[in-house]
């Protein structure tokens, strides 16, 4: 195994001794998380999108859930690389320039989800228990800032990989993409436990920690909260929120466990091999799973989603026609549709409700 800590490297993969079809179930495996990850995740961005272009108000979920699809998004553009890489044997031949461009592609992009995942866990904090207090800074700009602010940290958080990503020479002339650490050895320990600290425990302990006070403050607070309608949409999305983190973390533990237990693991058996490979698979698989729970879990995107594929309405003739009173009645009827006579109204005595 080789010092490539951060990009899917395969040369781990035991080509040679490996079962029959082994490689082809995983490249079935991969190539289906690719296809319905790209696929669920452009529906969501299409979705919300579309919403906005139809000038519906934003919402802070929105933002928050948009550019999580679209980080997905980038990450599973990579795997086309990576399966190229299963079917070479761990063998890379798209050059220097591409193999930093992708491992810094899919390092960025697992960090940016992280970090996205957390500021909402943090923003369900804000809705729930300070639903009015800090109301004034849960807007869609201030959602957008944070945003920015979490892909500044992310690429402040990579720079090893924009420095070291390079080609490791294989044997028989071939090279693979992996990170070349200055010194293999030590370097590596030492940013195995920096990926998986920066990336993976502390944002997993903040998420603990939020979602353990909301439970805590849902619980015991007695004081009036807002409207019915506001807070069963907070608990919806709420629930979302959690679900979202749950896959997360769910998914992507095994790889950073697997990555600890490498810096113990000279020579990693076939077990392991596959191990990891499975691990690889459950990280992407979590970028094809999100946009199920969005559809799942939130009553209001699948509306939305209804009203984005909805097809184009249709053309409308306006007649006016008069009743009692000489107020004018306007009727919008689909062009070519026979215009029946205007019933005339009967009055009635109970007020609609």
């Amino acid at each position: 195994m080789t010092a490539c800590v951060l990009f899917r490297c395969f040369v781990v993969s035991p080509a040679a001794d490996s079962p029959p079809h082994y490689n082809t179930i995983l490249l079935v495996i991969f190539g289906g998380i690719f296809l319905f990850g790209i696929l669920g995740n452009s529906i969501v961005i299409y979705t919300i999108m579309k919403k906005t272009k139809c000038r519906a108000k934003q919402t802070v979920p929105d933002v928050f859930i948009l550019n999580l699809s679209i980080v997905d998004v980038l990450f599973l553009l990579g795997m086309p690389f990576l399966i190229h890489q299963l079917l070479g044997n761990g063998t890379w031949r798209f050059g220097a320039t591409m193999c930093t461009v992708i491992t810094v592609l899919d390092s960025n992009s697992q960090i940016v989800s992280t970090y996205i995942l957390t500021a909402m866990t943090l923003d369900r904090y804000v809705a729930t228990v300070h639903p009015i207090r800090f109301n004034y800074i849960r807007t869609p700009c201030v959602a957008c800032f944070i945003i920015a602010v979490v892909w500044a940290l992310s690429l402040i958080t990579i720079i090893p990989v924009w420095m070291y990503a390079d080609l490791m020479p294989l044997p028989g002339g071939l090279v693979a993409c992996a990170l070349l650490l200055p010194d293999p050895v030590t370097n590596t320990y030492w940013f195995t436990l920096y990926q998986f600290f920066l990336a993976f425990a502390i944002p997993l302990a903040i998420i603990c920690r939020v979602f353990f006070k909301i439970l805590q403050h849902m619980s015991t607070s007695v004081a009036p909260l807002p409207q019915r309608s506001l807070r069963v949409r907070v608990r919806n999305v709420t629930r979302m929120a959690v679900a979202i983190c749950l896959a997360f973390f769910i998914c992507w533990a095994p790889y950073y466990i697997l990555q600890l237990v490498h810096l113990g693991v000279q020579n990693p058996s076939m077990a392991f091999s596959y191990a990891y490979n499975i691990a690889i698979s459950m990280g992407y698989a979590n970028s094809c799973i999100n946009p199920f729970l969005y559809i799942v879990l939130s009553e209001t995107f699948k509306k939305q989603f209804v009203r984005a594929v909805r097809p184009a309405n249709r053309k409308f003739n306006v007649h006016s026609s008069t009743t009692e009173g000489d107020s004018v009645c306007m009727r919008m009827v689909p062009e070519g549709a026979h215009l029946e006579p205007a019933p005339r109204e009967i009055p009635s005595s109970v007020e609609p409700q």
